[in-house]
């Protein structure tokens, strides 16, 4: 009896959640810069806001690309 199926299984399970505790790491870690950006010249808010969405949705992706890749 091979134990390779359910090996392969949880590494694909752990591949997912290190990505996932990756990319919420990623998001506090954008949200808190951007709020002292914010904090030091209230004028360029709405250029912080822009970029900190983009940065925050780069990060989310790589989770999707971990369940894509986990899923096959």
């Amino acid at each position: 009896m091979s134990h390779m199926p359910l090996l392969a299984e949880l590494g694909g399970n752990m591949h997912v959640g290190l990505a996932a505790l990756g990319a919420a790491l990623g998001v506090g870690l954008i949200g808190m810069k951007a709020s002292e950006a914010v904090g030091r010249n209230p004028g360029a808010a709405t250029k912080i806001l822009v970029q900190s969405i983009l940065a925050i949705a780069f990060a989310e992706a790589i989770v999707f690309y971990a369940l894509f890749l986990a899923g096959k």
